[in-house]
């Protein structure tokens, strides 16, 4: 997996990582490696239930292995400000199968 210019343009963004595992993490870029190594800043994982609303865990500075990233991209924060979480109801993501 190539980094590629397209993560440049996100440093000191709010990006959401989907991960191979199905975990949504969101936070503020700070830096990547041409591994795709992240490191995020300021971040939070969403737990998705259809039981309760969205849970927020607050992880803080977080690094994710590029090898554990399914899908990376940039997070529109007045959208997604707007949004009432407790409310939410969505199945978890499956696990990415290779």
């Amino acid at each position: 997996m190539s980094a590629g210019p397209g993560l440049e343009s996100l440093v000191d963004q709010t990006i959401s990582v989907i991960t191979n595992d199905g975990r949504n993490i969101v936070g503020i870029l700070k830096g990547f490696d041409q591994a795709t190594n992240i490191i995020l800043d300021e971040s939070h994982e969403r737990v998705f239930s259809t039981k309760e609303g969205v849970q927020r865990l607050v992880l803080g500075l977080y690094i994710i292995r590029g090898d554990n990233i399914s899908v990376v991209g940039e997070l529109d924060e007045d959208p997604d400000s707007r949004l009432d979480l407790s409310k939410l109801r969505a199945h978890p993501l499956k696990p990415v199968i290779h």
